[in-house]
């Protein structure tokens, strides 16, 4: 039997001899008769290719499905979908929660007439299709080590992520199955996981059908991260947040540790979403602090008013709502004022919100500082900001003028606005991290600003938890690899040397 000819760059690369002799035609460049052919190839040119019509079915649907677009960059063309784009509407609250959404709406009254090289296009896409940016082939294998407030929002906030790079495969809780499984269902806040949650067996709850295991044992030393492989571990105990303590992690086998909450030490890097997340990368440190809910809820509209107006010095106020530190009745506590019945008292106490922002803006590093106020809610709380700026003469317009062009834009998913004279409950799911009340910006004199930003301190940070360990995982080693879905632009990166893959200048 005669050797079957093969062409990578085809969607069926290896044919018949007969089908083979087919090829030999206007189509491709290395032909011998190329009086009717030009064939330019260029980055920023988008090439039409002459088809002669005589070509056989089998070679015309090939060449149609693997050719045309493959004249065109990769860069200048769309991907293979629907011309109109399908826009999904924002989520309400119960969707924010964790509920099943129902915003979703069809495309189908948007698409466009099929052509003919859209229907062969779409009958070999199995053949053709390739990973597409940001997509992480073998998802990061995930502990949530803590399975408290933030670890089960983290684990209903990642739930409810499309294509997360993210398998959280195991957490360790000190209540185990039964506890696990009745808590992340039910949640006073949150109301009921809309998910079914199963207990499976002694050692494994099951969500949507997805198999977690859960552990349980106070010190990292002994958690089984090194035989499940975990990749990155979650560090939700407000335990472990110096770099003994979550690189205890690291010698069980984990790779990575994300901490949710400040972290001591200088030796570990502090990253807020929508701020400096983009000074991170793979090699930077095996352990990063997601910074508090209230540095995240600062520091995004603090840089905002710094790059606007220029900040100067400032005080900050939080009035934050009660947390598992404080006490439900009086009780011994190191900070007196946290001994304190949590849900019958105002409780000063303090807050480093204020000076860690220095650490993701390095240029305010001594300008700013707060303290927090606990009060009786148990969740959802507010920044009270007041500053000395070196532009003069603004106008509380101007200052949410500034707001409204960074949530529309480099911010947007991050921080808001909000007009409507609400109070702290209707934030309760919001899933950005600072939300502007404009009406109760104020401007005193030529330099003084005052701002007021809401933010949900469990739901919103664990949002930002989530993407900052989507973050790690688009650094992590190969997954930033990026196939072009075009079988010629492949075959040319690793064979820029051959005839199909020359450039000629027109």
């Amino acid at each position: 039997m005669s050797k079957s000819h093969c062409y990578p760059f085809l969607p069926y690369p290896c044919i018949s001899p007969h089908k083979a002799a087919l090829l030999h035609s206007p189509v491709f460049p290395h032909i011998k008769h190329k009086s009717s052919y030009k064939h330019y190839r260029k980055q920023s040119t988008i090439v039409s290719t002459l088809l002669p019509i005589t070509l056989a079915p089998f070679v015309a649907m090939a060449s149609h499905a693997a050719l045309v677009p493959s004249r065109i960059p990769s860069t200048a063309r769309p991907r293979q979908s629907p011309a109109a784009p399908c826009f999904l509407k924002r989520l309400d609250l119960a969707e924010f929660c964790g509920l099943k959404s129902t915003s979703n709406f069809s495309c189908a009254a948007h698409s466009r007439e099929t052509s003919f090289v859209d229907v062969i296009a779409a009958q070999l896409g199995s053949k053709l299709s390739r990973p597409s940016r940001g997509v992480t082939v073998a998802k990061l294998k995930v502990a949530i080590n803590g399975f408290g407030r933030i670890g089960r929002n983290f684990l209903r906030c990642w739930h409810g992520r499309k294509n997360s790079p993210l398998d959280v495969v195991v957490v360790n809780d000190s209540g185990g199955v039964k506890n696990a499984s009745h808590l992340l269902k039910y949640d006073s806040l949150l109301g009921t996981f809309k998910a079914e949650v199963k207990i499976l067996d002694d050692e494994t709850i099951s969500v949507d059908g997805k198999s977690i295991k859960v552990v349980s044992n106070r010190d990292p030393l002994q958690l089984p991260w090194a035989d499940l492989g975990i990749d990155i571990v979650i560090e939700g105990t407000g335990v472990f947040v110096d770099g003994p303590g979550a690189g205890k992690h690291l010698q069980a086998g984990a790779k990575k540790v994300i901490i949710t909450a400040p972290a001591k030490g200088a030796d570990i890097p502090t990253y807020v979403v929508g701020v400096n997340e983009g000074d991170y990368y793979h090699e930077v440190a095996n352990i990063v602090s997601n910074a508090s809910c209230t540095t995240n809820c600062l520091a995004p509209f603090v840089k905002v008013m710094d790059e606007e107006f220029g900040i100067v010095k400032g005080t900050m106020t939080t009035t934050h709502s009660y947390t598992g530190d404080q006490r439900l009745l009086d009780a011994s506590h190191r900070d007196l004022r946290r001994a304190r019945a949590a849900a019958l008292n105002i409780v000063p106490t303090s807050t480093g919100a204020a000076k860690a922002v220095s650490l993701v803006l390095p240029q305010l590093k001594g300008k700013l500082n707060g303290i927090a106020l606990r009060v009786p809610t148990p969740n959802v709380s507010v920044v009270d900001l007041v500053v000395n700026v070196e532009k003069k003469g603004l106008t509380a317009q101007e200052v949410n003028a500034a707001f409204r062009r960074a949530a529309e834009g480099p911010l947007k998913g991050v921080l808001a606005v909000c007009d409507i004279p609400l109070v702290s409950v209707d934030f309760r799911c919001s899933d950005v991290s600072s939300t502007i009340d404009s009406s109760l910006t104020m401007v005193m004199g030529d330099d003084m600003v005052k701002v007021v930003a809401w933010y949900d301190n469990e739901w919103g940070y664990s949002q930002r938890v989530v993407d900052l360990a989507h973050l790690v995982a688009s650094k992590w080693p190969g997954a930033d690899e990026e196939e072009s879905a075009d079988p010629l632009e492949d075959f040319c990166k690793t064979s820029p040397a051959t005839e199909e893959c020359k450039v000629y200048e027109a």
